[in-house]
């Protein structure tokens, strides 16, 4: 349990970073991150913050790929995160 908290407290850091990178980078006109990395980094454990990251910096927040899917993606990993937690102790 101690290593799953320490990796979604990292993935949710680099999902904040990534995305002030990206917000950055637009307005500079500078190198973007692909939209296919930044939901990757949201499926990966990093959607709360980054969904909380883009409303606050105002990034993407008309596409609706991102305000429904990262948290749809949330809402998925939260349920899968529920039955792993249910059928491990079951089992035991």
């Amino acid at each position: 349990m101690k290593f799953l908290t320490i990796y979604l407290i990292i993935i949710n850091i680099i999902a904040i970073i990534v995305t002030i990178h990206d917000k950055h980078a637009a307005v500079k006109g500078n190198w973007r991150v692909k939209e296919n990395t930044l939901l990757l980094i949201s499926a990966l454990g990093g959607a709360p913050a980054m969904y909380l990251t883009m409303l606050l910096i105002r990034h993407k927040t008309q596409k609706p790929k991102f305000m429904l899917g990262i948290p749809l993606i949330f809402i998925a990993e939260l349920i899968i995160i529920y039955l792993v937690l249910h059928y491990a102790y079951r089992i035991l």
